[in-house]
Parts: C-alpha cells; sequence; structure tokens
C-alpha cells in the first residue's frame, strides 16, 4: 500500500497514487530538489561527481534517442489528426495497457519512487501540468532540471494533464509485448499518460511531452517549434534546427538575453520557453568559444551524461570513447545571462540552422516567406554522430519542420503557422549553414563558431541590410558579399572550393535531393511555396 509519505501533495486534488494505478511500499519522494536528488544518486551508487561537483551519469547501451522504439497510440479523439506513417507508428490501446500494467507493476516493487509536479510552458496562459512519476533518483532531478519549477502557489492548484510513467530497468518482451525492441515509448493523447521503459537516455523524457506540445497546441492555433530563442529586448530571434547544427551554442550569445535553447512556442504574446532548463551537446567544449555553457559543467545541480572523467575529477570533453552524444543537463538558472521570464516578443528575425555535410550552401543567406516555407517544410540538415542509435558520422537528412520526429501532425499544419507569424509580424528569415566550407565532410572543414556569430549578430542587427547581395543560381535566395567580421570569400561556397566542377557537381546533386525529398510535400502547398525551391 501506499507510504504516508503520498499524503505529502500540496494539492489536494492531484491524484494519488492509487488513482494511477501504483499501489506501492516504496518509500516516495515528491517535488525534491535537484540537488537532492543528485546527491540520493550518488549514494546509491548511481552516479558520481566530478571535482566541481557536477553529477556523472551513463545511459548505456542507449546513448541517444531511439526513434524506432516511438509509438502513439491509436485512439478516437486523436487518430484523424495524427500524420501517421514511418515517424508516427500506431500502436493498439490493447499494446499501450499492457505494457503500462507490466510497467507500473515493476515501478510499484522498487524501494524509492520519485514524483515531480511541474510545468511545460512558461507562458502561464498556456502551460502544461505535467507529473513525472520514476524509480531513479538521477532522472527524476532531469526532469526537475529540464520542466519548469512550480512556486508554492503554482503547485497548490497543480493537477497534471500528462503523466510521465518511467522506469529504465523495465525491458519490454518485443514479440510479446507487440514492439519494436526492448525500449519503448509510447503516447497516449486521450489518456493524457507517456510510458516509457527499458532505455536509460534522459532525453526520451523530455522529447516525449515535446511531442504532446506539438500535438496540443496547433489546436489553439499556437505554432510550437524545435527551436532555441534570445532576445535584447526589443529584437527576439528564434533558431530552428535539429539536434547538433548549433541552437544551443548560438542562443547563448554574450550580448543577448536566453530564452530557452530547444523547444517553445509562438503564441498571441509573442514566443515563450516550454523548458525549465538546457540539454546541451557538451563534445568538443570549450570555454574561450561557449564560455557561459562551459560554466554550467562547474555547478553542482548539472547533471553530465556519458561523459568521460579525468583522473583528477575534470571532465574530458573531447574523449568521446562512449558516445558522440555527450550531453548536459542544467537548469536555465545556471546561464547568467537569460531572460528572468524565459518569454520575448514576436520574433523579428526567424533563422534557419543546417548544418550542410556537402559544403554547398552559404553560410548566411537571405530567404524570401515562400523560400523560408520551403525549407521549413524540407528541415534539411545533417545528423550528427551520436544524436541516434546507429548513426557513426554525418548523414544527410531532411526532417520536416526541423523536428519531424517530434511532430505528431502533418507539416503543413506547422508550414501554415509559421507562414502566418511570418506576414503578421515582418518577421525576416534567414538560412544559416554551420556545417562545412571548402569541400564535404571528411575534406572540407567545419565553419568557425566565430564566424556565424558575427553572421548573426549582423543579421539581427541589421548590418547586411544596406550590403550588396548576389542570388544564389541553383537555390534562388541571396547572399551577402561582405559581412563585418567575416573572410569574404567564405560568404560564397563555391569560391572556397579548389576543384570548381566538383562543387557543381556536389551542388547539382544536392539539388536533386531537395526536390526528391518535396515531392512527399508538394501536393499539400501553394505554387507560389513549390517554385520557391532550387531549380
Amino acid at each position: 500500500m501506499e507510504t504516508s509519505s503520498d499524503r505529502a501533495e500540496k494539492n489536494p486534488s492531484t491524484p494519488t497514487l492509487l488513482e494511477q494505478g501504483i499501489k506501492t511500499s516504496a518509500k516516495i519522494f515528491y517535488n525534491l530538489d535537484s540537488t537532492e536528488l543528485i546527491e540520493m544518486a550518488v549514494k546509491d551508487n548511481h552516479g558520481f561527481f566530478t571535482k566541481h561537483k557536477a553529477l556523472v551519469t551513463e545511459t548505456g547501451s542507449r546513448t541517444g534517442r531511439s526513434p524506432n522504439d516511438r509509438f502513439i497510440v491509436e485512439e478516437e479523439s486523436s487518430k484523424d489528426k495524427i500524420h501517421w506513417g514511418k515517424v508516427n507508428v500506431s500502436v493498439s490501446l490493447e499494446t499501450f495497457s499492457n505494457l503500462r500494467s507490466k510497467l507500473l507493476k515493476h515501478i510499484s516493487m522498487s524501494e524509492n519512487l520519485f514524483i515531480q509536479n511541474l510545468y511545460c510552458g512558461a507562458d502561464k496562459g498556456e502551460w502544461l501540468p505535467i507529473r513525472v512519476i520514476s524509480e531513479s533518483a538521477w532522472h527524476s532531478a532531469f526532469a526537475r532540471n529540464m520542466f519548469i519549477r512550480p512556486n508554492e502557489e503554482d503547485l497548490s492548484h497543480h493537477i497534471p494533464k500528462f503523466t510521465v510513467f518511467h522506469s529504465p530497468s523495465f525491458f519490454a518482451e518485443p514479440e510479446v509485448d507487440n514492439v519494436n525492441s526492448e525500449a519503448f515509448v509510447i503516447i497516449n493523447f486521450e489518456e493524457g499518460q507517456v510510458i516509457i521503459g527499458g532505455t536509460s537516455y534522459a532525453g526520451e523524457i523530455k522529447k516525449s511531452i515535446f511531442s504532446v506540445m506539438n500535438y496540443l497546441l496547433p489546436l489553439r492555433g499556437i505554432l510550437p517549434m524545435h527551436c532555441s530563442a534570445n532576445t535584447n529586448g526589443n529584437n527576439t530571434a528564434v533558431f530552428f534546427g535539429l539536434s547538433g547544427t548549433g541552437k544551443t551554442t548560438l542562443s547563448a550569445d554574450p550580448l543577448r538575453e536566453l530564452i530557452g535553447d530547444d523547444e517553445h512556442g509562438w503564441g498571441p504574446n509573442g514566443v515563450f520557453n516550454f523548458e525549465g532548463g538546457c540539454y546541451a551537446k557538451l563534445i568538443n567544449l570549450k570555454e574561450e568559444d561557449e564560455p557561459e555553457i562551459f560554466g554550467t559543467t562547474r555547478k553542482f545541480g548539472s547533471i553530465l551524461e556519458n561523459i568521460v572523467v579525468d583522473d583528477d575529477g575534470t571532465p574530458n570533453f573531447f574523449d568521446t570513447s562512449k558516445t558522440q552524444n555527450t550531453r548536459g543537463s542544467y537548469p536555465i538558472e545556471f546561464i547568467e545571462n537569460r531572460s528572468e521570464t524565459s518569454q520575448g516578443g514576436h520574433p523579428q528575425n526567424v533563422i534557419f540552422l543546417t548544418c550542410d555535410a556537402f559544403g554547398v550552401l552559404p553560410p548566411i543567406s537571405e530567404l524570401t516567406p515562400s523560400q523560408a516555407a520551403y525549407h521549413f517544410i524540407s528541415g534539411y540538415t545533417a545528423k550528427v554522430a551520436g544524436t541516434e542509435i546507429g548513426v557513426v558520422e554525418p548523414t544527410p537528412e531532411f526532417s520536416a519542420c526541423f523536428g519531424e520526429p517530434f511532430m505528431p501532425m502533418h507539416p503543413g499544419i506547422y508550414a501554415d503557422l509559421l507562414s502566418q507569424k511570418i506576414n503578421e509580424h515582418n518577421a525576416k528569415c534567414w538560412l544559416i549553414n554551420t556545417g562545412w566550407s571548402a569541400g564535404p565532410y571528411g575534406i572540407g572543414s567545419r565553419i568557425k563558431i566565430k564566424h556565424t556569430r558575427a553572421m548573426l549578430n549582423a543579421a539581427m542587427d541589421g548590418k547586411l541590410e544596406n550590403v550588396e547581395y548576389v542570388e544564389d543560381p541553383r537555390f534562388g535566395f541571396k547572399v551577402p558579399l561582405e559581412c563585418p567580421g567575416v573572410p569574404s570569400e567564405l560568404l560564397q561556397p563555391r569560391d572556397t572550393w579548389h576543384d570548381k566542377n566538383e562543387y557543381d557537381d556536389t551542388a547539382n546533386k544536392l539539388v536533386s535531393m531537395f526536390k526528391d525529398n518535396f515531392t512527399r510535400y508538394g501536393s499539400g502547398v501553394s505554387d507560389e511555396v513549390n517554385s520557391a525551391g532550387p531549380i
């Protein structure tokens, strides 16, 4: 039966564990601060401290998301709104119910259970009350870091609309449970539940709720975005891009306040962060390049995943022997230069980040609204090694809306919302390549962060308004011929290649890839958007 600690809720209307299907004699810990949870994790040998007392944890064989193990329950309330296919794979209610029953029975036998009542969304008019129930102290600390932490007043009327049941030590039997492997992430929109098992990769917790927001918000005319965002008070920018394209790095700008590094909504009041923390990639992290992110790795309360630590207790961010997808989770308060409200106004600049492994796209180009819609739907980038299971080197990928794995609805719904917002608020749109120059991956070199920052700052500060542009002969967007702080030859990618014929062949190949990909969406968009692609 439940222990007395189950009665420690701040809000008597919040469902008890018994009401959520968990009958247990475990000791239950409600809403502990992440630092308390981290101390418990170390005491239980589920992690250890660096010399600066950041927690180091390991996620086992799964060091990234498992997209083939993500499912959505096919049920009446949502089935006609879901864009079913290879990304949004359906399971039956029976499969979900059976696995949930097994998972709940498993965690009911835990010695300890950790409950976090949190929110997703910094705009209180739009936020989603969530509950995360886990057998793991450090995963509970991760959830505490990553979502909005309620104050006493907010907690007093917190009633979860979505609950995540999380058990990394429970493994499915694929043949019996009708899933693909021992790991699973299943979302049930009608019941407001997510079940996660068989994987210790903490990112599955945050991305499951991101998927939930990507379903709920468009129904209210709000655009959910896989983006980072920052502001200087009068000028707000959003940065779209998949993992590894630079969202976290580029939004942590000492000249601008960070709103958030990964997930946001664009609603009637402007941009708002979904999260209360950051989940930064730490591979090759240097203090001189990313001082604010580097500083978080030296604070008690940060969680470092799959990091190799030297004998003196210092993290080695260049050792990728465990994975290239090394991560750091920390509360957003660890970033000194941040928005106090995690909100900003309507964006003046919409930026698409791509990591072009071919070395073809310019480092910066300006897009028309129709070109912006085309490239948003295309979502071209390269998967960075380690982000997903089995990816060992950058691989070209088209991911609609720069976040297709988390988008339950048809990409056109999100693209229409973005176009409405851009037109309504007269935002400028830019395509930024943070990938390769002077050749493809393996031959050329990665564009330096300092040059990308210089281009971004010039665009957002209006310093590119009066420079001369040329039109890219294949993609049609405008490319500046000069930019403060950036070598002019870098701005024209063909000029950086030794073999110009090889550049032309590679560029033509990329154009063909764009065209082939867009055939999936061409019938669902306007003639103007269809004509905005490469020729």
